[in-house]
């Protein structure tokens, strides 16, 4: 079967790839590609601008030239490389020869040796992902998550007066505020997103074993490491992690998909809650009058979106976590598991994003129904109870708790009536019976 749309094994590349499509410039096979193509590119330019004796012929002119290359690297570009791969069963090899026959074009030939010079595979990987990784969040990711805090954060502003039942354990509480329960969840998206906003973009960048030992066989007298940190900060805006072994670390990038696993589970939360809050009839949903609810019942309208969302992150945590765990632990110098888990790196990134565009269109399309919320205040004055007991401690009434214990715990509805009655039998002033007399479910939700 050839591979389209419908043929996709993954939903990724089949049923949702246009809601995901930002993401192929950066985490695609031929994404990897086309950055392997600009780290080496950039790395020739840097050892011409040392400058390398054997260098010092090569004209500065042409470096423009050279990084059109990369600008301007296409899929015709890309299935030349592959097709020499499929010679050199190399991948990082094959993309050298392909800029070797740039060079030989751009009349370089005598040059084209210090392509790849003194470079393992894994000093163009461990450039090249963290690299396109960090243009994916910051190009898409994050603005996109961004929009959805912001999202959030607008209505719990909007819904920050509507009093609502609490609920712990599922059983009426204290009341609170719709607005302030959602705020909750701004608050925890702001706390990571934070962390988010300092995790270093670590790269490994240091010859075959790391310690530059090809570099300083050949050129003893240079500072490679010097130069290793300058290339990966300067031309790559990454961070050299030193010392290594073959490969990176990958502790930094561990610590990019735990910090984006907590903020899936922030949202995850939060879509279990709205989710809740529509079987409990305080949301109702937007009609799209072109819309089927349910196959067999007309008049259901399903909250999809949070369901959906809540399912991708579930999919994105469970990689996010295997990443996280995997990454950091090889054997020895290196093995190949590394190569092969990060080539999935943009599978949980996209399942986020797909996320992401549910609660978008999901909050969206919610309605308060502040009907729903006031009828089931006021079905429960018995969370009343806690507000006068809290009173009558502060006036040193005998036994408050117990008191109001024996009120409340009976089985019988608790109602205004039953609350107020109870008041009056007080042994307090008038002034105290008075305010006792003024709280009610709709009012006594805090600050």
């Amino acid at each position: 079967m050839q591979l389209n749309d419908l043929t996709a094994i993954s939903p990724i590349d089949g049923r949702y790839r246009s809601k995901v499509d930002a993401l192929a410039p950066y985490f695609s096979e031929y994404a990897l590609i086309k950055y392997r193509v600009k780290v080496e590119v950039l790395y020739f330019i840097a050892l011409c601008e040392i400058p390398l004796p054997q260098l010092k012929e090569v004209d500065h002119g042409v470096f423009d030239q050279l990084k059109a290359i990369y600008e301007n690297f296409s899929e015709a570009d890309a299935l030349k490389i592959k097709d020499i791969e499929k010679v050199t069963n190399h991948d990082v090899k094959a993309v050298e020869y392909f800029i070797k026959e740039q060079f030989d074009k751009l009349g370089l030939s005598e040059f084209k040796e210090f392509i790849h010079f003194g470079l393992t595979s894994q000093d163009i990987n461990n450039t090249s992902i963290p690299l396109s990784t960090k243009d994916a969040l910051e190009e898409v990711f994050i603005p996109y998550l961004k929009e959805i805090h912001q999202l959030i954060s607008a209505v719990a502003k909007q819904w920050e007066t509507i009093p609502m039942l609490a609920k712990t354990h599922g059983q009426p509480a204290s009341p609170t505020r719709l607005g302030k329960e959602i705020e909750v969840f701004v608050s925890r998206l702001t706390g990571q997103m934070d962390q988010l906003d300092q995790i270093i973009y670590a790269a490994k960048f240091g010859g075959a074993t790391g310690n530059f030992n090809a570099h300083y066989v050949a050129y003893p007298d240079n500072d490679w490491h010097a130069f290793g940190n300058k290339f990966v900060s300067e031309k790559l805006g990454l961070t050299r992690s030193f010392p290594t072994t073959q490969i990176e670390h990958y502790d930094q990038f561990a610590a990019l998909f735990d910090v984006i696993k907590r903020i899936n589970t922030i949202l995850l939360d939060f879509s279990k809650d709205v989710w809740q809050y529509v079987a409990m009839n305080y949301f109702k949903q937007k009609i799209n009058p072109n819309e089927v609810g349910s196959s067999a019942m007309p008049h259901k309208v399903n909250p999809i979106d949070f369901e959906n969302a809540e399912g991708n992150l579930g999919i994105a945590n469970a990689l996010f976590e295997h990443l996280s765990a995997k990454l950091p632990i090889s054997r020895l110098q290196r093995d190949l598991t590394d190569s092969t888990v990060l080539r999935n790196v943009g599978v949980p990134v996209a399942h986020t994003l797909l996320a992401l565009t549910s609660l978008k269109k999901g909050i969206n399309k919610l309605e308060v129904n502040e009907q729903a919320i006031r009828k089931d205040l006021d079905d429960n004055w018995a969370v009343a109870a806690e507000a006068i007991q809290t009173i009558l401690r502060r006036e040193a009434y005998p036994n408050p708790y117990e008191a109001l214990k024996a009120l409340t715990r009976t089985g019988d509805k608790i109602t205004k009536e039953t609350l107020h009655t109870f008041i009056q039998g007080l042994d307090v002033s008038a002034s105290i019976k008075e305010e006792l007399m003024q709280i009610t479910p709709f009012n006594y939700t805090g600050k």
